[in-house]
């Protein structure tokens, strides 16, 4: 008897010294499925620490809709990330709270636990570490994460939330940001016409379509490749430069001079929805980006070979133009942005 109280204390002191690092088993919080599209690029490696779940992502969708995050209660994530435009917006740059204009174009936000870099200049590697950058930048919604916990924390809705998340009800940063990327991981987007094409579902492409989507592998492919039409690098093609001393593209997060003003190429999916386009939303339409490459860009030292090898630009007929935003919006999938 003696010996088996012995062991109990030894457990229980063992228990106690472990104290700083136990994490309350959620109950029955089941992980979501994920259904990964065919051929898409492999799952980011944070995705596997922190898998969607039932109540995770519905914890994620409240904070990702919640005003409280900023400090004047006016500004959500969805605020600036409407669904309607793929989770991107229509203004040039980026509008925060009081109307405060921000550094950059609103990024979409879709097809998130593919990616290898988040932001224009790829400064964030895992989403997780994503949502404080939003919170507390004075020209979005300027408040703190421990404001935002103050304001949050005895609120009802949000207690009995993370205690089916995390076993109990305690606030923590990184509670809040694990499960907005939790939510942000499940806005996959694979259910345009091109997908329905591929996967021969009885869409077929029009004849202009095909043909620009000719002109895409042409032309356009080497960037804007792999089933996310993105091969998430960073290059400078000489677009017209945001004049803000802040901006450095790429050249910002590395500090070498081959970076400067290079940006993680965009996905091309739901681009039909996300204008305007260009890091501080240089072009008011897809017609207006062609016609620049058609014309000639900017010439740089670290202009990309795409551009630097062939005079400066990528020639395109009228006809080619056409052909390719008519393919180019058959990357748009409805279902996703609910239209």
């Amino acid at each position: 008897m003696e010996k088996a109280l012995s062991i109990l204390a030894i457990f229980i002191l063992l228990i106690s010294c472990n104290n700083d690092h136990y994490e309350p088993m959620p109950l029955d919080n089941p992980q979501i499925s994920l259904d990964i599209p065919l051929g898409f690029p492999e799952l980011n490696t944070s995705v596997n620490s922190n898998r969607p779940t039932k109540y995770g992502v519905e914890l994620g969708n409240k904070l990702f809709h919640e005003k409280r995050l900023s400090a004047d209660n006016t500004i959500s994530c969805s605020s600036c990330h409407i669904q309607d435009n793929a989770f991107a917006d229509n203004n040039a740059q980026a509008i925060g709270i009081q109307s405060r204009v921000g550094l950059r174009n609103v990024p979409a936000i879709q097809n998130m636990m593919f990616m290898k870099f988040y932001n224009w200049d790829g400064n964030i590697l895992q989403l997780e570490n994503q949502p404080l950058v939003p919170i507390i930048t004075h020209e979005e919604m300027g408040s703190s994460i421990l404001e935002v916990i103050g304001k949050i924390k005895d609120d009802v809705m949000y207690k009995d939330l993370f205690r089916k998340v995390f076993g109990d009800e305690t606030v923590t940063p990184e509670r809040i940001y694990k499960s907005i990327a939790q939510y942000e991981y499940t806005l996959v987007s694979a259910n345009s016409k091109y997908d329905k094409v591929k996967r021969n579902e009885g869409e077929t492409f029009t004849e202009n379509e095909a043909q620009g989507y000719r002109t895409f592998q042409q032309k356009c492919a080497s960037c804007h490749s792999t089933e996310l039409f993105t091969d998430q690098s960073f290059r400078n093609i000489g677009f017209p430069v945001n004049t803000n001393t802040n901006e450095a593209g790429r050249g910002r997060v590395t500090g070498k001079p081959e970076d400067y003003m290079s940006f993680r190429v965009p996905s091309l999916r739901n681009v039909e929805y996300t204008a305007p386009y260009g890091s501080f939303g240089q072009f008011p339409t897809l017609r207006a980006v062609l016609d620049y490459f058609d014309k000639g860009v900017l010439n740089a030292d670290n202009l990309d070979p795409v551009f630097k090898n062939n005079g400066n630009r990528i020639p395109l007929t009228e006809q080619d133009k056409t052909n390719l935003i008519l393919f180019m919006k058959t990357l748009s999938d409805p279902d996703f942005v609910k239209k």
